[in-house]
Formats: structure tokens, sequence, C-alpha cells
């Protein structure tokens, strides 16, 4: 006789802990693409590795590192070498100066985001933090702290300005700030990034002393990558006084298309970075050695890094042109998209407003819902709706991502969403 299965406790958090939309929308996309359907595929942000491989100087230093048997435990705080490399790639492509000491090292940036998280917030805290963005609210549920999200608008193109923060800052323990952003890829100007610094170094003299500061988690993993006349901004260099309040996370992943080498770093006060080193010693999240031993190999090598650089960053940029010029040419002849232009990072931001529509099949696409699914099953097009990055669900904005994309198919989709979108009523 078969017995009832008994439901099984788990904590609170565990419970209710959400998982991660883009990897339900992307399970969605793999199962018709097995399925041999045609699928335009922007939704995650990550490289495919035949269109965009990593530095081959770089593959060459981790085979050796493995050879040369750099398999056992790393340092707790990252190969001291590695952090020596990083401080000097810091100060001479940034102008930030960090000893090895105030660099942590751990297996990509969201080991370094959850430990810091951890590091700085008890429960109850407040985070704040601009929608849309990345995983705030996950790692708000993971450390069960009080999330506060502050609507950004199109016309600041979606980076937070200092008058949309001020009402919120004041029982703030942390602001958490991106750029370039995910989703946008778009980067604060001087002037928005200066307002929001004022504001954060005003609400800690009001504290005083012997009371927890406001910090700012600030997060460039996509900093490299600026196109044109894009110019890349953070709290330390604009405002010197915010050092002690700052910690930065960084990584390899975007810059070198290495998401799956998982060498990341975080940068800010040696106390604060003492502190994450100690929760991610009881995680156990460090980047393998081997890779670590070859990034610090890599990173001496300038010439290669240039010249990487440059192919990689001309690569992206006009596969971003190339969608923001197609999206601008649907917008001219009168069809309800639009694009922000592209500034940094993989990501265009895309308008797509179809609510209220009727297919060819007579359905009315009465939410966003219903237009993401239609794009999806009509057009073949996979993007992520701003509503999985915190926005309101009803926003009508997508990130569109380059890091799969073959240029050879952007016309492809440009022919075939025009024809589904004048088939609509």
């Amino acid at each position: 006789m078969a017995q009832n299965t008994p439901t099984l406790l788990v904590s609170e958090m565990a419970e209710n802990l959400i998982g991660s939309e883009i990897i339900k929308l992307a399970a969605e996309v793999h199962e018709k693409i097995r399925n041999g359907e045609r699928v335009f595929n922007y939704t995650i942000g990550d490289f495919d590795s035949n269109i965009f491989p990593i530095p081959a100087e770089l593959t060459t230093e981790i085979i050796a590192a493995y050879r040369d048997n750099q398999t056992n435990y790393p340092a707790a705080n990252g190969v001291l070498e590695l952090r020596k490399e990083i401080a000097e790639f810091l100060e001479e492509h940034q102008g930030l100066n960090y000893s090895a000491e105030e660099i942590l090292v751990a297996g990509g940036a969201r080991p370094l985001i959850f430990a810091f998280y951890t590091t700085i917030l008890d429960k109850g805290d407040t985070v704040v933090f601009p929608v849309p963005s990345w995983n705030n609210n996950h790692y708000c549920h993971l450390t069960q702290a009080n999330a506060i999200f502050v609507e950004t608008q199109p016309e600041n193109n979606f980076m937070p300005t200092a008058d949309e923060l001020r009402p919120h800052l004041a029982n703030a323990n942390l602001l958490s700030l991106c750029s370039p952003l995910n989703p946008t890829g778009t980067v604060f100007s001087h002037y928005q990034l200066e307002t929001i610094c004022e504001l954060v170094l005003e609400e800690n003299r009001r504290r005083g002393p012997g009371v927890k500061p406001l910090y700012i988690m600030f997060d460039q993993v996509y900093w490299v990558l600026t196109f044109g006349g894009t110019q890349h901004f953070d709290p330390v260099r604009i405002r010197p006084e915010l050092r002690p309040y700052t910690v930065f996370i960084d990584g390899m992943s975007k810059s070198f298309a290495a998401t799956g080498i998982r060498v990341g770093w975080a940068f800010g006060p040696q106390r604060i970075m003492d502190k994450m080193k100690a929760v991610l010693t009881h995680v156990g999240a460090w980047a393998p050695k081997a890779e670590q031993v070859a990034a610090a190999k890599f990173l001496k090598q300038k010439p290669a890094i240039n010249n990487f650089l440059i192919h990689f960053k001309n690569e992206i940029s006009e596969r971003l042109e190339r969608f923001y010029n197609g999206f601008h040419e649907l917008k001219n002849q009168g069809f309800p998209v639009d694009a922000i232009a592209p500034q940094a990072a993989i990501y265009l931001t895309v308008n797509i407003k179809l609510q209220g529509k009727k297919t060819a099949s007579g359905k009315v696409l009465q939410t966003q819902k219903d237009v993401t699914q239609f794009l999806l099953d009509e057009v073949h097009l996979a993007i992520v709706p701003f509503a999985f990055f915190g926005a309101n669900e009803n926003s009508t904005w997508y990130r569109l991502s380059v890091g799969t994309c073959n240029k050879t198919e952007i016309d492809e989709l440009f022919l075939q969403l025009k024809k589904v979108l004048s088939s609509l009523s």
C-alpha cells in the first residue's frame, strides 16, 4: 500500500525564494529549440564561446597552469600575484589606487555580492536600489533585508537620479548601484553620479560616528565595455571621501568573455574585504587556483589585452548599433517600437508597445506577458522584459543581449519582425 509522502519543511527563506525569471524563460526557449524551432535567442547575459572565445593567451595560460599542477586550494582572498595584477590593471585603466590587501578574489561576482550583503547587513536592514536592475531583490531575500525598489525613467536612460533616491536614504544601510547597467547597457553621466555621491556623503555626515554608515555597492563588471564617446565614472574618483563606504564588484567574466572561467573580484576598505573573506572562507566560493594563476599571467600581457579588447568591443558595438538602427528604422515606418542608443555592456534597451493589438488569429494582446509570449511564438524573438528586473509588470521595455548573436541573423530577424508586426491590427 502506497504511503503519503510527507511535506518536508524548510526555512521560510528557502520556501519563498524565487528562482531566476530569466532562467525560466531560457528553459522555454531551449525547449523550442530542441523541438526544431528557429529562435532568435537574446535572453542570457552570456557569450557564445564559438563567436566570442576568450583571449588565446588566457587559454594558453590556463592550460599551462593545469599542467603545472596548480590544483590545490588557493589563498582565501585570492592568489597574491593575481591581486597585485588586478591592482595594477585598475590603476592603469581606471585611475583607482587599491592595494592587494584591499582586493578579494572569488568565483565570479555573485559570491562577492552575497558576501558583501552578508557582511554589512543585519536582518531587517534596508537596501535601496533602482529598477530595472539585476538580482538585488534576490540578495535582499537571501539576507532577509528590507528591499526598496526605486523605479527609474527612460528619459534618464533608466539610470537613477538623486531626486529619485533622496526620499529613501535616511533609513537605508546599502545603496546598490550598477554602471554600466544590467539590463540597459546605459551608464551614469558624471553629473548623475556626482549628485548621488553628494547625497551619500551628506547622509553619512548626518549619522556621525558609532552608527552604521550608508554603504555603496558599485557593480562595474561591464566597465571595460564602453563604446564610442561613452565614459565610465565611479564614486571614488568623483568623491574620494566615499572610499571608506564604497565596495566595487568587478571581474573578468564580461571584460574578456570569460563567464565560465569564474574569476571575479571586489575591492574596497580592507576591514570590509577581510570580513567578506571570512564569509567566503566558510562558503568555499573560491575561484579555481589554476584560473587565478593563469589570470595573473594574462593580465601582465598588456599588448594582448589591448588587441583583444579592440576586436571584442568592435564586434559587440557593431551588433548593438545594427539592432539599434533596425528598431529605429521600424519606428520611422510607424511601428510601435523604439530603442535607446547603446552606450556600454552587451545590452540594448528596446521598447515594444503591442498591448491592445489584435493578432492575425484574432487574439488581443492584453498584457505585457501576452506581448512577450507573442514575440517568442510568432516572431521567434526571445528577449527579457524589464519586469524580470524589478520594473513594473506592465513595462513595455526589454533587454536584448548580443553576446550570443551571429551577425548574419540580424537582417533575418528584422524581416520576420516587420512581417509579424504588419499582421497586427
